[in-house]
């Protein structure tokens, strides 16, 4: 099997920090030519500065990519840097607790914007772009012309009340990612997800700044027993980028230390 990313026009939202950060760099190291994409440019610009200038494998561009002119411009840069684009990531989230019977219209506007609609409209546009490149690179023999993976978490399939619209923002990009999956299949363009649980992304990293006991918690709650870095993504997203998940398109892989085995540790811990 082919695991490799050598030569991949990939980008990555959300990749200022944590899981986005790392799933990039890993790429970067595979030896990938990265887009950096994310809203927050200082943050961007402390954690790559003099690496996203000039002409190396490593990009960035800031915006709102809550902004459909953004995200076309996002697919427009990328291409004006890697001449195509191979692999789209969605890492970027954004969670936000809520009172369950009180949810207000602009926060679950906003969670299903940043979960789930920024995602697929940006999906739609580089799934176009995958689209003209399967023509104009007809006959090459590849097993896939495309990989998109969304990255989302145990609360898509896993209610927890103070969570309502972040859990219903979640299912829905899981539907969009299966219904993408088969409308995308006959141009061989595969799309997956990743539901992750037990992983040091920058939330979490957070709240256990704020409730430092939580962590024992949430390693007696994981089967494996421990809370995995957030670079532990990285091979697993690549996998799905590359030809030897070709046959794969459709499913949302947990990737979560067995935490879905079991209880729900608390409201809001992923």
């Amino acid at each position: 099997m082919n695991f490799s990313v050598q030569g991949k026009s990939v980008i990555v939202t959300g990749a200022a920090r944590g899981i986005g950060l790392a799933i990039a760099r890993h790429f970067v190291e595979g030896g990938a030519n990265v887009m950096f994409a994310d809203s927050d440019e200082a943050a961007l610009d402390a954690e790559l500065g003099a690496e996203g200038q000039g002409d190396g494998p490593i990009r960035v561009f800031a915006g709102d990519l809550g902004q459909k002119l953004t995200l076309a411009n996002l697919v427009s840069a990328t291409i004006d840097a890697f001449d195509r684009i191979d692999v789209l990531v969605n890492a970027h989230r954004a969670v936000q607790a809520c009172d369950p019977l009180s949810v207000s219209d602009e926060l679950l506007g906003d969670m299903m914007r940043e979960n789930m609609t920024s995602g697929l409209k940006l999906s739609q546009m580089v799934a176009k772009r995958m689209v003209q490149q399967t023509g104009e690179d007809e006959g090459n023999g590849a097993l896939q012309n495309g990989a998109i993976i969304n990255l989302t978490s145990l609360a898509a399939d896993r209610p927890q009340p103070q969570m309502l619209a972040y859990s219903i923002a979640s299912a829905a990009q899981a539907q969009a990612t299966r219904s993408l999956a088969m409308a995308l299949a006959p141009k061989r363009i595969r799309v997956n997800g990743v539901a992750f649980g037990s992983i040091m992304s920058n939330q979490l990293q957070l709240t256990l700044r704020e409730d430092p006991a939580l962590r024992e918690k949430l390693v007696a709650a994981t089967p494996l027993g421990r809370i995995a870095g957030a670079d532990e993504l990285g091979a697993t997203v690549q996998f799905l980028a590359s030809e030897g998940s070709a046959f794969i398109t459709g499913q949302i892989l947990r990737v979560d230390g067995g935490r879905s085995l079991g209880d729900p540790l608390g409201p809001g811990v992923f």
